[in-house]
């Protein structure tokens, strides 16, 4: 299987334990993860955003996603990018993360 595949599989897993502290669903799940790129030496871009522009667990989010990406070994350097375009929508989140949360 392709390294680049097998490592952004091991940073979804770790992106799935990081939750945001006012929603009990995974930050994956809940489609917050725009995007997660392997470039050349293992080095990855995630873009991010976040339920609303003035989250106040902004800051603890970004900082655990950065801790935990960073914690696995083969990745070499973390850009994590905050964004808000487009702006999340519940439409985002995973069947899972809307049956959790009661939206099916």
């Amino acid at each position: 299987m392709d390294e680049k595949y097998q490592l952004e599989q091991k940073i979804v897993s770790m992106l799935k334990t990081v939750y945001d502290p006012e929603i009990p669903v995974n930050i994956y799940e809940l489609g917050l993860i725009y995007r997660i790129e392997v470039k050349e030496e293992n080095a990855v871009e995630i873009d991010m955003t976040l339920t609303a522009p003035n989250c106040p667990a902004a800051d603890f989010m970004m900082e655990d996603v950065r801790q935990k990406v960073e914690s696995i070994a083969e990745v070499s350097k973390l850009e994590l990018n905050l964004v808000f375009e487009p702006e999340w929508s519940q439409d985002l989140m995973s069947e899972e993360a809307k049956l959790e949360l009661g939206f099916l």
